[in-house]
């Protein structure tokens, strides 16, 4: 948080402390941030060359000697973020933060994907109709919004980013197309910029010999160009899963321009998305002239100066940049929600409905609802069946075999049959391998009780079909009360009109938000599960070693999937509202999503219960109602500063991350309850309180009224509970004034969270925000 002020004393000790330790500490590489730059967007070779000699004399100060501090420092960020990454000893790292110019010092740490391969493509509108009015048809498509992407890099050549019909690129951008490899790459009117970053992915591996990393932004890996796609993919006729199914591929923009930025490096380079990196990223591409940047990209939730993502995002949204994030894969855990900035929008997974139907039928007469992307069996009839367990090879465990671990199976058992196999271990399509290997001519893919009624449609190496943990013990139990089991599985196919959806993933990460819990994230969910979408030829469909296929389009899972679905809308929105404020733009993302699937009922978790906020946020993105919201709660940069005072941070650090004059409010008008955020988040209620928002009109003029739906055992008032808005760009006021009144049984449960919603509406427009209420134990 803020640097302490040490005394005389101290600071005697500390340089002592340096000048008696060993010369051969151990070095670290770390992101030394330093908030914002005052030399302005209009950069020169001068100014850049400034800054990096600001960045190696100030280091020089702690090291001795600029030789030392020049050869420290491996990326010095110089365009509208300030700081630098540099390898350096622990005994620096604490003299360094102690300088006023400094807002935090921390470790180059690995960062996640969030994606899960083979398995997660929706239209964003019914069967991919342009109906009129619609958010596709008032947005021409995302018609020049540049849309960056930070993850793996892209294929360029893929389909999706053909640029037949476009014009010249727009002259406001800055960006290049980066290739110093000895394969090709070149960009065109659609990417019109791709640059790679890796400096600091290969410095903490500890070698600076970046002669084994291919300079080039090319995606060898598959996730960067899905996500690329998935947000603002072209229109690409024709495109399939290794031959299944058949359509038009687009993504949420489809006439966007887009740029990519790659971070993430594979990991079987012993790769990830590293700090340093994703911050020179933002770096660039704030400068070079994005719209929206869209990062599938994050991990553990930590405080915001010592998160690149949460700092290259803040310095984004001061340039009018959406940044939007996926919240993580670690659900359905509490708490595991991560890039938690207000000035993000997180963003969850859920289903559609839309599901890849490969069913499986028992002689028994048993047919059981299974998933999958793969070739049908070679005849429509039945095969004997075996599980992992009966096909045991002499030398493996029950268990083991049971998984359908690699060399656990018998293949003199296992040969002509369908192989039914346990999930949890080892990969899922790696299961279907190890049948190959043994000779199977299908495999039933069965959900472990973790695992629950998540089923994946997986790009599998030969016949199968995946089906829930439940259904698993039908098949289980068939196999074990005959000794002629047999059983199919239908061809794979597609089916729309899926009832209820859509449903929260089980992976998606949940709230409560761990920094601030004053803060609801995720912010809404979008389509994450079973999405179709672009894919490098530069790696297999499952990203096994083994898999030596290549598809133009993959099927993946993650909110790594979700994110992009909404960069892309967002991109719409922006061509729409170019005056719109990122925050304006997620307020009208969240009061118009949905907590209801299709059948009318609330949006359902994998348990079969009700979906929370915490999971689901405001709810399912819905773009053609966000185009015209009536209602917007607006913040400016001042009321993210304000927001950070609340927090604990003082004007001092402010003032640095801002670069510009600025005074924390007094504690008294300093209240994260005040905070205009589209949603309503009351962490340890106790007694009364009173939380305010401001409205802005983005529609007609009009009359709102208010109505809750009150938590239980919570009374909210609102006052006034009518809002008369005369002219478009006028804001109102208003209170919600909330008491805990009957919290008994509350206190006995173990959830101490309770939910509502705010919802103002002109008989056109409803703008509706979730309330959480945590019951003060």
């Amino acid at each position: 948080m803020s640097s302490p002020k040490i005394s005389i004393l101290f600071l005697f000790f500390i340089l002592f402390s340096l000048w008696t330790t060993p010369a051969s500490a151990t070095k670290k590489s770390y992101v030394v941030y330093m908030g914002s730059h005052s030399h302005g967007s209009a950069l020169t070779r001068a100014i850049l060359q400034r800054v990096s000699d600001f960045h190696i004399n100030f280091l020089a100060t702690f090291l001795g000697c600029k030789d030392k501090a020049k050869e420290s420092i491996f990326y010095s960020y110089r365009r509208r973020i300030n700081g630098f990454a540099a390898d350096l000893e622990e005994k620096f790292v604490a003299l360094i933060q102690l300088h006023p110019k400094v807002i935090s010092v921390f470790p180059n740490e690995r960062r996640e994907l969030h994606t899960f391969h083979s398995w997660d493509f929706l239209s964003l509108e019914d069967n991919g109709v342009v109906t009129p009015g619609s958010l596709w048809e008032k947005a021409k498509f995302g018609q020049d919004i540049i849309i960056g992407n930070l993850d793996t890099g892209v294929w360029p050549e893929n389909p999706s980013f053909n640029d037949e019909g476009y014009g010249p690129i727009p002259s406001r951008w800055k960006g290049e197309c980066q290739n110093d490899d000895k394969v090709p790459f070149s960009c065109n009117r659609k990417l019109i910029g791709a640059r790679y970053f890796h400096k600091g992915y290969d410095d903490l591996r500890g070698n600076n010999n970046t002669s084994n990393i291919p300079n080039s932004p090319r995606d060898t890996e598959g996730h960067g160009t899905h996500t690329l796609s998935t947000a603002a993919g072209n229109f690409a006729p024709n495109a399939s899963v290794i031959g299944v199914y058949n359509g038009t591929a687009k993504g949420g923009a489809p006439k966007a321009r887009v740029a990519a930025y790659k971070v993430c490096w594979p990991a079987k380079q012993g790769g990830g998305c590293f700090d340093a990196d994703i911050l020179k990223a933002f770096d660039f591409a704030i400068d070079d002239g994005v719209d929206v940047i869209s990062a599938s990209v994050g991990g553990k939730p930590r405080p915001y100066f010592r998160d690149a993502a949460a700092i290259g995002a803040f310095h984004a949204m001061k340039e009018g940049i959406v940044v939007v994030t996926s919240a993580g894969n670690s659900g359905p855990m509490l708490s595991t929600v991560g890039n938690i900035a207000p000035w993000m929008i997180t963003v969850g997974a859920s289903t559609i409905d839309r599901e890849f139907e490969s069913n499986v039928k028992l002689q028994n007469g048993l047919t059981i609802k299974g998933t999958s992307i793969s070739y049908p069996l070679p005849e429509e009839k039945f095969y004997p069946l075996i599980s992992g367990e009966q096909a045991k090879a002499a030398n493996a465990t029950v268990e083991d075999a049971k998984l359908c671990k690699q060399a656990t199976l018998d293949a003199s058992k296992v040969k002509g049959k369908i192989l039914v196999c346990l999930r949890g271990n080892n990969t899922r399509v790696d299961k279907g391998h190890q049948a190959v290997i043994g000779g199977a001519v299908g495999m039933i893919l069965c959900n472990d009780q973790t695992s629950g009624n998540d089923i994946i449609a997986d790009v599998h190496l030969l016949p199968a079909s995946h089906i829930t943990y439940n259904d698993g013990l039908a098949v289980f139990a068939y196999i074990n009360s005959t000794n002629n089991a047999m059983g199919s599985i239908t061809a794979p196919k597609a089916i729309l009109g899926i009832k209820p959806a859509p449903t929260m993933a089980s992976f998606s990460s949940r709230g409560p938000n761990l920094i601030t819990p004053a803060i609801l994230k995720p912010d809404i969910t979008a389509p994450g599960v079973n999405v179709i979408a672009a894919y490098t030829e530069g790696n297999n469909p499952s990203n096994e070693v083994f898999d030596n296929r290549r598809t133009t389009f993959n099927v993946m899972s993650g909110t790594s999937m979700s994110c992009p679905h909404v960069s892309g809308v967002v991109g719409l929105l922006k061509a729409i509202h170019p005056d719109w404020s990122p925050a304006a733009i997620r307020s009208a993302l969240m009061t118009t999503a949905s907590p209801i699937d299709n059948t009318g009922k609330p949006l359902l978790d994998t348990t079969k219960e009700a979906a929370t906020p915490f999971a689901s946020g405001a709810g399912h993105i819905r773009p053609n109602l966000a185009s015209d919201p009536g209602l917007v709660y607006d913040l400016e940069v001042n009321d993210y500063l304000n927001f950070l005072c609340a927090s604990g941070y003082d004007s001092q650090v402010i003032r640095t991350f801002n670069k510009a004059p600025y005074i924390c409010p007094p504690l008294s008008n300093s209240s994260l309850l005040e905070f205009n955020y589209p949603s309503i988040t009351v962490p340890a209620l106790s007694g009364n309180l009173i939380v305010t928002r401001t409205l802005t009109n983005v529609g007609p003029p009009s009359t709102y009224t208010a109505r809750v739906g009150q938590p239980p055992g919570i009374s909210v008032v609102v006052e006034p509970n009518v809002l008369i808005f005369k002219s478009q760009g006028q804001k109102e006021r208003f209170s919600l004034h909330i008491k805990a009144v009957n919290t008994t049984y509350y206190l006995a449960g173990v959830d101490q969270h309770v939910y509502g919603e705010l919802v103002w509406s002109d008989g056109t427009h409803t703008v509706t925000s979730p309330i959480t209420v945590e019951i003060a134990r």
